[in-house]
């Protein structure tokens, strides 16, 4: 009996001894398996490394561009405020060379558009007389058929006589002050209309009148119950 239980004692010492080992194959399986884990793990940890570096190049390049954007953005707008500089200073050289100049009375500015003539011969004639007030200087249109037939500066203070074809004819009145010959000026009938006024441009109107052998006056002064009121123009429609 003594024998028996000393064997029996031997073989379970024995167990945990077979049992931590392993075949060849189990172990070739086992580093094939763990070098395929490994493996595995690399191509991720490359995967998000290749991903970052995509990402942060992304990130780079909207970087860059929100810069060079914000460049260009920088450079119009330097760009836009030395247009406007150079527009003011044009603008002040012109005023300062201009403000002070005027026209004689009866001078035709626009004669390369409209004409010169002031004359009408035979017996159906008209006039149209046009004072102009003592605080501002005019050009008065005189349009037949919706195309001006008359023109004429009137110094502030000045009158002068149109003289007219009977006929429908509708006055414009150009105030202004300050006379620029180079101005361009906006027209319905002429493009290389040239020649306005730099300070207090305002542009007023009559009704059409039917003209027959009369003589038709205009005052542009300021009066209480005067018995001619203007209506508001335009250049376009006035030229």
């Amino acid at each position: 009996m003594k024998n028996i239980f000393s064997l029996s004692a031997i073989v379970i010492l024995l167990l945990p001894t077979l049992s931590s080992c392993e075949t060849e194959a189990e172990r070739a399986r086992r580093i094939e398996r763990e070098a395929r884990i490994e493996q595995e793990r690399l191509e991720r940890l490359r995967k998000i490394a290749y991903e970052d570096s995509v990402e942060a190049v992304r990130v780079e390049q909207e970087r860059l561009r929100r810069i060079e954007e914000e460049r260009i953005r920088q450079e119009q707008l330097a760009a836009e405020r030395e247009r406007e500089r150079i527009k003011r200073e044009k603008e002040a050289a012109e005023r300062a060379r201009y403000i002070n100049n005027y026209l004689t009375t009866g001078t035709k500015p626009w004669k390369a558009c409209f004409g010169s003539s002031n004359s009408c011969s035979g017996y159906s004639c008209s006039k149209i007389q046009v004072k102009a007030s003592y605080s501002s200087d005019v050009i008065v249109t005189i349009k037949r058929n919706s195309k001006v037939f008359r023109h004429g500066y009137i110094r502030k203070g000045d009158m002068y006589t149109f003289n007219l074809p009977d006929g429908t004819y509708q006055p414009f009145f150009y105030y202004g002050r300050g006379w620029n010959p180079n101005k361009e000026m906006p027209s319905s009938t002429c493009s290389s209309l040239k020649g306005g006024f730099i300070e207090g441009e305002n542009f007023d109107k009559d009704y059409p009148q039917e003209l027959r052998g009369q003589i038709l006056s205009y005052e542009l002064i300021l009066q209480e119950n005067g018995n001619f009121s203007t209506k508001p123009s335009s250049a376009r429609e006035a030229l």
